[in-house]
């Protein structure tokens, strides 16, 4: 298995497929800010449903936290598209991930399941505004991930100490 990330590691340069054209090029586009990228398992796991509906909700404090969030997972664009508006969620979302990928750059977790194929457990993942790793959540199931007060309080905690 592939080592899991660590505290003050820069986040390793992937490039998934973005919804709606182009690239999601981490950490890159979330350069400058504190970042937050998110690995759910997919379209069809409630507990994913959750976190990034909390996310969506969540996203105007977020951004007054000074915080960028994307997220990305095995789903096909079709599947994601309708994942985003379902969900309104206004940041950067991937799809397509290639697990193997993945795996290898951060050492998230796969599963395969007869009903569900190959796909990435949910990970999630605090970045630096200059892409270094803050913290890092991995999950070898569906529970165990970050949600966004947990994150915006950690931020802010961050702020104060590095004034």
């Amino acid at each position: 298995m592939t080592q899991p990330l660590q505290n003050g590691q820069l986040f390793p340069k992937l490039e998934i497929p973005a919804v709606g054209g182009g690239v999601l090029s981490l950490p890159d586009d979330l350069a400058g800010f504190y970042g937050v990228v998110l690995i759910y398992r997919g379209h069809w796991c409630p507990f994913c449903n959750e976190q990034m509906a909390a996310f969506a909700i969540a996203s105007e404090a977020l951004s007054q936290a000074g915080v960028k969030v994307a997220a990305f997972s095995v789903d096909d664009e079709a599947t994601t598209t309708e994942f985003v508006g379902k969900h309104h969620i206004p940041f950067k979302m991937g799809h397509s991930a290639n697990v193997e990928t993945v795996v290898g750059a951060t050492g998230a977790y796969e599963t395969q399941f007869p009903t569900r194929g190959h796909f990435l457990e949910t990970t999630g993942f605090m970045l630096a505004p200059d892409g270094a790793i803050v913290n890092a959540v991995y999950s070898s199931r569906a529970i165990g991930r970050l949600v966004p007060n947990d994150v915006i309080r950690l931020v802010a905690f961050m702020k104060s100490i590095n004034k």
